[in-house]
């Protein structure tokens, strides 16, 4: 038996269920920046379902930054009845795969410090830590540009997976 979760890309027909699932995994603050994004035309949104429900999804955007094309996975939500079986895994995995085929030169993440959950999630799938050193060094005084492009918000910590 396949236990591998099925993703796709969201439809409007998915768009009530994915602000609800908003709802259940974010704060007050973070749900109204999710909820806003989640109606926006830019990026893509992808959606792990089950028998036709979605049950967890990813919003992805891209930027760039000095003529190079990044990515980032800005949102991550799986319903808590549906935590723990590896939804949100198969997400990052195929969030970054399609960011990186689309052209991004690297996929970046900003978890908040104490959600060890998604930390321990991104890290399955080769996301580590990109301090700001780390940071200036590959972007230079683009570093802001950088910041800017992800939406970093205070308390939350950098993640990086690959540059190519």
């Amino acid at each position: 038996m396949d236990t591998t979760p099925s993703i796709r890309q969201v439809t409007a027909n998915d768009l009530t269920k994915v602000k609800e699932l908003a709802d259940l995994s974010f704060s007050t603050f973070f749900r109204f920046f999710a909820n806003h994004s989640l109606s926006s035309d830019e990026g893509k949104t992808l959606v792990s379902e089950d028998q036709g429900v979605a049950v967890g999804f990813t919003k992805l955007i891209e930027f760039n930054v000095g003529g190079c094309k990044y990515g980032c996975i800005l949102w991550l939500a799986v319903h808590p009845v549906h935590r723990r079986k590896g939804i949100a895994s198969a997400l990052v995995k195929a969030g970054a795969k399609t960011l990186k085929r689309d052209g991004a030169k690297a996929v970046f993440a900003s978890v908040q410090r104490r959600n060890k959950a998604s930390l321990v999630t991104f890290g399955k799938e080769g996301f580590m830590q990109a301090g700001f050193l780390g940071l200036w060094r590959l972007f230079s005084w683009r570093v802001f540009v950088f910041y800017r492009g992800i939406w970093f918000a205070p308390g939350e910590v950098v993640l990086m997976q690959g540059v190519r």
